[in-house]
């Protein structure tokens, strides 16, 4: 009878999918409390044999305050007590110590609270990469290095001795890397390097109140050159034509109407040049509304028709030869 009892239990409870024989919904699993960059967040799986009905609600505390309610109703298997609004629940600081949990609920049904493990969140958060980019002058490579973007302040902020870990070696020889730790500066020149040749970058950050090293930065490469050169020359030049054109933006602004007057004047003609321009005229042909009649006479050509032969040796005529001898 107790086999034919635990059968019946055993298939009901696997029907029934998240549900147990009491009704109660089974709790969600592998619940964690983390944080990256200072963030907050809970994560969790669900519940054995869970259905996509689920919803979840999250609450998480200090250590000196009682639970405060997180998200709720979400179907998502993580909530961001950061994202949350200040003003409805306690805002969460760096140097706090956290606690959150989760259950699951099917309509009416709710599961068991799970609690994640306590976090000191400027212990335990995961420090992320940070942004390096190299400039090359001659046999010398200069470092910027720029810190990951925290949720919760800064990195300066949070963490007041926070020290750079520089990696850098020859392109093809990472093997021989060279190292600089513990420096505090975020502009660094690499200096006696071999002249047009590629070198690479990785930079990681150390602090002292977290033990989890920081993730490291991206590898960047850069090739020297054999002649050096001024590093602020390109500086100097793209302030120049920066505040050159801050500077013309400026002027055409302030003086938008003396420019537009300048190149569209719209002075009217001095008053001698209009009395000249509108006085009548004095020639009494301009007066006349009649044009003046013409005169003219008729004018008729005849051709000369006498030909060579009557004229004498000096071009006379015979007749006039005649009567001279």
């Amino acid at each position: 009878m107790s086999a034919t009892i635990c059968a019946f239990i055993l298939t009901f409870s696997t029907l029934c999918g998240s549900r147990v024989v009491s009704g109660v919904l089974s709790a969600p699993t592998n619940v964690s409390l983390t944080s990256y960059n200072m963030n907050l967040v809970l994560r969790w799986g669900p519940p054995e044999g869970a259905t996509q009905d689920l919803v979840y609600t999250t609450e998480y505390k200090t250590s000196v305050t009682n639970y405060n309610v997180g998200c709720v109703d979400i179907i998502t298997l993580e909530c961001d007590f950061t994202s949350l609004s200040v003003s409805m629940h306690p805002p969460i600081i760096e140097y706090g110590t956290y606690t959150g949990r989760v259950r699951a609920q099917l309509g009416s049904a709710s599961s068991a609270w799970v609690e994640s493990e306590q976090i000191i969140l400027d212990r335990d958060t995961i420090i992320g990469s940070p942004r390096v980019s190299l400039l090359s002058n001659g046999a010398a490579i200069y470092v910027s290095i720029v810190d990951p973007v925290f949720v919760i302040s800064t990195l300066r902020n949070t963490y007041a001795f926070a020290t750079y870990s520089i990696t850098y070696w020859n392109g093809s020889q990472k093997e021989k890397a060279r190292h600089i730790n513990n420096t505090q500066q975020n502009h660094v020149i690499l200096k006696d390097l071999e002249p047009w040749t590629e070198y690479c970058v990785q930079v990681q950050i150390n602090v002292d109140r977290n033990p989890n090293p920081g993730q490291l930065s991206e590898t960047v490469c850069e090739s020297t050159t054999s002649v050096e050169e001024a590093p602020w020359v390109p500086l100097m030049v793209t302030i120049f034509f920066v505040a050159l054109a801050v500077t013309l933006v400026a002027v055409t602004v302030v003086y938008r109407k003396s420019i537009s007057h300048f190149l569209c004047p719209k002075d009217a003609l001095p008053q001698h040049f209009k009395e000249n321009l509108l006085k009548p005229p004095n020639s009494t042909i301009y007066l006349d509304s009649h044009p003046p009649v013409e005169k003219w006479h008729e004018v008729q050509i005849i051709a000369d028709t006498r030909t060579v032969e009557e004229e004498g040796p000096s071009g006379g005529s015979k007749d006039c030869l005649q009567r001279t001898a």
